[in-house]
């Protein structure tokens, strides 16, 4: 009975892609498989003919008729035109004529198919509204209705999509019949006026029909019209994954879907209440101060707590933010929770700050707070990161954060930690680190498993309309690149807001993916308070000066459904408004400003309670040489079995084991002590940038790739301890902007962890600069924020010409605050002069010193960021080794390295002094070395040739350094010798002065 059931359910109206559909499955399976679509209503009994001993022939018949009308007799194609065509149940089956039947008698047996709507017709309307339905999931979002003011479109073109059948008019009658008009005689549809009451069957990627499978052609535009192009508008089509769009499909297109509770309604109002009535009291007071005041877009503040709301019934309990000017305090005081009373006395002139942080002005400070979510009864921490001027400059610091904070929890999925990130609409369109971040979204070392992005569309940057500031339709269109859903909303609608954000939360939770929310919004006051609009934009601003607010609307709409009545709405804004004046006037209590209480990352326990430094000691770097030892023995060898590495590798690895046993380290040996220990003290280390595993220079090999099985790795690194931390070694996308910050960011969680970044070559920081420029270098006195991130740039002038040779040292120098006219107290002198500066410059000469300096990043009891240059030609130097007793315990990192040639014996014959660090080290050491040889040789010959005695002459050669040794013109000299060597060593000198 399964297969006549089958059979039944198979001979019904089909859509010509559900025919095709079930053609192509007849055709691969083996044997033949049949899956039930719906079911056809009509009972198997009314065909008297169909029955359990037939279905199978039944079955194949149909299945022969599908591929070729004409393989079957006459009566089976009549049957199944008439079954396809929606014959009446018992109707579809006509008696087979007897043979002597003549032609005319068996067209009097057609009649049923004569009478039937034409077949190729009913599959052309049926495709063509399927086509339509496709067209409004694909396009419907451009006629959405998304300016509040109506006067822009949100994708910045006015004409209406060619395949769309109504306008934002909705079914207005004349406007619906030209467009169809258009599309009928274009052919496009092949759809008439006559069609809207037919009933088509609705295919499976919708929901509009609810619990229905069939509907008119008339509710089905109306049903596509309300769920794609009212007030909200929803790009997905785009996206390549079937679960993901049937998953957005029934959020929007399910009729009653978007359904409120009066309670919940009331909770809205009461938001926007405090949204609206913070910006006017802050108008009220601070007339005439900058604030970036969020008026034309109140609505972000229900839209970030339902997010919130939303992520924490969900699981999440730490939400990390990060959002330009715009709206940041009411930001702070409505969804973080900041005390209004520290808000208010931001305003207050005469204030000065309490510690060293200058905080830049009050909208770019940041917060942590712990606190209840009312709705959820669970703890929430929320954590808005400091931001600068930069726009989006803080997007990937806030994702490296995110991503440092899931780590140290444990939450490999996302389900715990999350980011939202905030944007305006022309910064979002127009700076790249935008896309650069995008692109860290999905990258196994990056990713924070799903980002809610919030766009606040102001429809204008500044004074630049859209038109002029993009090239793309939407400014969110950027989104589009990692298949992250966009909706588009109407910002004057405050419940289509909330119920996107309710969505936007979900798929964050359901799929760990990227979502944008677009409010499309305007911005009632200019740029700042203190800008006027109407030099540039007076037409948008006339429209602004008539418009409602936000909470006036929403407010008559409640009061008219009796949801609230007018008392009670009053009673809410007088509340909110009493709460603001009692912050108010404790504001005027406040003596001094303390920028600490708005760090976004405090670091319980690392500082004393007042924010110093539990100590100014840094204990010794060096390392027992058991341990050394260890390392070194991993570091030169392939902990994993069955594991086959490359022949050249091999070769690497075993003078690794070489210098082991000697006792020596070169440049990636020092580095892998200098981490290897700090895991086992529980130090996570982290890595990144571009080709780190290996190292540009094929000098790190950190990962080792198996030359027998694609993808099989393996970090010896982490063999090293049973116990130890871990060591995360990444390449990272070819950003360095982007990257830069994600790490900034990961270094800002913890101070128990050493964050690296190495730039492909030294220069490429350049791309990154403003990373350097508005977070490391003023990290301390802007922000009160401390961090130890670590900067390694390759930096060599080695004859290779200018490009990628230096990483401009004298760019990090002149960034450096030192002040020359303050000496420095002697007690701690060391610890101390690093405290006082805003970050530690080195360009290491040996490798024990940069295994020191490595490890004193985080023995130190404070952070400071450390730009190392690293070298290039040192990484094979012959005579670029340290000795294990350079690195044993008691040794340190030198900032001087004395010299230990002729004139550290004889330091009252030094008649000057030189500096110099890295590679010039080692050429002036091999140029000494050459000069003495040559001296040597010189006094030899000199002897042989002088009449004067030997002794006198080497007396007088003593006198002098050998690395400046100057011959004097004194009457006893050897003439010829002096004019000889001379201008040599003159040469040598020079080209031994330091490049800067």
């Amino acid at each position: 009975m399964l297969n006549l059931r089958t059979c039944a359910a198979k001979l019904r109206p089909l859509t010509a892609s559900q025919t095709v559909k079930t053609i192509s499955q007849h055709r691969l399976a083996a044997p033949r498989t049949f899956q039930q679509i719906r079911c056809y209503s009509a009972p198997v009994a009314a065909e008297p003919f169909l029955s359990g001993t037939s279905s199978n022939y039944v079955e194949e018949m149909y299945y022969a008729w599908l591929e070729n009308p004409k393989s079957v007799h006459k009566s089976w194609d009549i049957f199944f035109r008439n079954a396809n065509a929606g014959a009446a149940p018992g109707t579809a089956y006509q008696s087979p004529p007897p043979l002597s039947t003549s032609l005319s008698t068996l067209s009097q047996a057609q009649f049923l198919v004569q009478a039937q709507p034409n077949v190729d017709k009913l599959v052309e309307d049926h495709l063509a509204v399927q086509s339509l339905i496709r067209a409004y999931q694909i396009r419907g979002h451009h006629v959405a209705q998304l300016d509040p003011l109506g006067i822009l479109d949100a994708d910045l073109d006015s004409s209406l999509p060619a395949d769309i059948i109504t306008s934002t008019d909705k079914l207005d009658l004349a406007v619906f019949k030209e467009r169809l008009r258009v599309l009928t005689v274009g052919g496009f549809y092949g759809l008439d006026e006559s069609d809207l009451d037919k009933v088509f069957h609705l295919p499976t990627t919708t929901f509009i029909g609810g619990n229905e499978s069939a509907l008119p052609l008339r509710e089905i535009i109306r049903r596509l019209e309300m769920a794609y192009c009212q007030h909200i508008g929803v790009e997905f089509m785009f996206i390549n994954d079937l679960e993901q769009c049937q998953w957005i499909r029934q959020k929007f297109e399910t009729p009653g879907i978007m359904q409120f509770t009066n309670e919940e309604k009331r909770t809205l109002l009461a938001r926007l209440v405090r949204s609206t009535r913070f910006e006017e009291f802050l108008h009220r007071k601070w007339s005439s101060e900058k604030r970036f005041g969020l008026e034309g877009c109140e609505v972000l503040i229900p839209a970030l707590k339902t997010i919130i709301d939303k992520s924490s019934e969900k699981g999440v309990d730490y939400v990390i933010m990060g959002m330009p000017h715009r709206g940041r305090l009411n930001v702070l005081a409505n969804v973080i929770r900041k005390e209004l009373e520290q808000i208010f006395c931001q305003f207050d002139s005469k204030l000065e700050a309490a510690d060293e942080g200058s905080g830049d002005v009050k909208y770019h400070l940041g917060m942590y707070h712990r606190r209840i979510n009312r709705v959820t009864d669970r703890n929430i921490t929320l954590s808005l990161v400091a931001n600068p001027s930069h726009l989006e400059a803080a997007d990937p610091v806030v994702q490296g954060k995110t991503k440092a904070e899931q780590f140290y929890c444990g939450d490999t999925e996302g389900k715990k930690v999350m980011s939202i990130l905030l944007h305006g609409d022309a910064a979002f369109a127009g700076q790249g680190i935008v896309y650069e971040t995008f692109h860290l979204s999905d990258l196994p070392s990056y990713t924070t498993h799903g980002t809610v992005h919030v766009v606040v569309n102001n429809q204008i940057g500044f004074t630049t309309d859209p038109r002029m500031a993009r090239s793309s339709p939407y400014p969110t269109d950027v989104a589009r690149v990692v298949n992250a859903p966009i909706f588009h909303v109407n910002a004057d609608d405050p419940e289509a807001v909330v119920y996107v954000c309710n969505v936007a939360a979900e798929w964050r939770s359901t799929f760990h993916k990227d979502v944008v929310v677009d409010l499309v919004c305007y911005r009632r006051n200019g740029h700042n308070e203190m800008d006027e609009p109407m030099f540039t934009q007076p037409l948008m601003y006339k429209q602004i000066r008539k418009q409602k607010p936000v909470l006036q609307k929403y407010a008559e709409l409640l009061i008219s459904q009796g949801v609230v009545n007018q008392l009670e709405y009053e009673e809410e804004i007088a509340k909110y408004d009493k709460i603001c004046e009692e912050a108010h006037a404790r504001s005027k209590d406040e003596k001094i400003l303390h920028i600490k209480h708005w760090l976004d990352s405090p670091w319980p326990g690392f500082f004393t309670l007042d924010g110093q430094p539990r100590s100014m000691t840094c204990p010794s770097t060096g390392l027992n040489e058991e341990d050394l030892t260890h390392i070194g023995q991993v570091a030169s060898s392939v902990p994993v079995e069955d594991f086959t590495i490359h022949g050249g590798l091999s070769r690497i690895l075993k003078t690794r084991g070489e210098m082991v046993k000697n006792r020596t380290v070169d440049w990636a040996l020092a580095e892998y002590m200098a981490f290897g220990s700090l895991l086992k003290e529980g130090i996570h280390i982290r890595l990144s940038g571009q080709d780190v595993e290996r190292g540009t220079f094929s000098h790190r090999h950190h990962v080792l790739h198996d030359q027998n099985v694609d993808k099989r790795t393996c970090i010896p690194m982490n063999h090293l301890w049973p116990n130890q931390a871990p060591y995360t070694v990444c390449n990272s996308s070819l950003s360095e902007y982007g990257v830069l910050g994600f790490e900034l960011g990961f270094a800002m969680a913890s101070p128990n962890a050493l964050v690296l970044w190495e730039a492909q070559f030294g220069d490429f920081h350049n791309t990154a600069q403003c990373i350097i420029d508005q977070f490391i270098c003023p990290g301390q006195a802007k922000w009160v924020r401390q961090n130890g991130i670590v900067l390694l740039l390759p930096h060599g002038m080695e004859g290779m010409g200018p490009e990628h040779s230096s990483a401009r040292p004298e760019r990090f120098l002149q960034m450096c605050n030192d002040d020359p006219d303050v000496f420095p107290k002697l007690d701690d002198f060391d610890v101390r002069q690093l405290y006082d500066c805003n970050w530690i410059v080195v360009n290491c000469s040996t490798p024990a010193n940069f295994f020191h300096v490595l490890r004193r990043q985080i023995l130190l009891p404070f952070r400071k960021p450390l730009i190392i240059f690293t070298p290039k030609s040192l990484l094979r130097h012959p005579e670029a080794r340290s000795s294990f007793d350079d690195m044993l315990p008691g040794t340190h990192f030198l900032r001087v390295i004395p010299d230990a040639g002729p004139a550290a014996q004889s330091p009252d014959r030094v008649k000057r002094v030189l500096f110099c660090t890295g590679k010039v080290y080692y050429d002036l050491t091999r140029e000494r070395k050459a000069r003495q040889m040559e001296a040597d040789v010189a006094i030899t010959r000199v002897e042989q040739l002088s009449p004067f005695p030997f002794d006198l002459l080497q007396r007088e050669a003593e006198k002098y350094p050998a690395a400046e040794l100057v011959w004097c013109q004194e009457e006893h000299k050897n003439q010829g010798y002096y004019d000889y060597v001379k201008p040599r060593l003159r040469t040598t000198i020079n080209r031994a002065k330091p490049v800067w």
